[in-house]
């Protein structure tokens, strides 16, 4: 099939990428997350919340409650992931692909979420494979 060029008359299309790219596409379900008339802070809810849960548990954090700060901001992460995995339009949270940015925030806040329960004093999870390998690493 032939589409029309700006002069009208049909030219050859196809499918092979072109040899300069000149645009960026958009990220999947990189739309709105509310329709357009919504004030500009309620069509980006999802990275709100996530930002605003990211905060507190900052907040906390440097309030000396380091455990449930960083709890919160693993848990900010994966449901970030969860947002992006079920909401069509996630706004700015949409980075990458959907599978891209299902990793990074599922690894990632997987990753915060198990370092804060197993920061010392008194860890709230024990993996002894771990400790066999920083004895194994480090010897004193």
């Amino acid at each position: 099939m032939s589409a029309p060029g700006p002069d009208g008359r049909p030219r050859r299309t196809t499918r092979r990428f072109p040899l300069f790219t000149r645009d960026t596409a958009r990220p999947e379900g990189g739309g709105r997350a509310a329709p357009r008339d919504a004030p500009a802070p309620a069509r980006q809810w999802p990275i709100l919340a996530v930002i605003g849960t990211v905060g507190l548990g900052l907040l906390l954090t440097a309030l000396d409650v380091f455990r449930f700060g960083t709890l919160l901001i693993g848990v900010a992460l994966l449901a970030g992931g969860v947002m992006r995995w079920t909401l069509p339009d996630v706004g700015m949270l949409a980075v990458r692909s959907r599978f891209t940015d299902l990793v990074t925030y599922g690894v990632l806040g997987v990753t915060i979420v198990l370092l804060a329960m197993m920061a010392q004093p008194s860890p709230w999870l024990e993996i002894p494979f771990l400790d066999d390998t920083l004895h194994f690493t480090i010897r004193t």
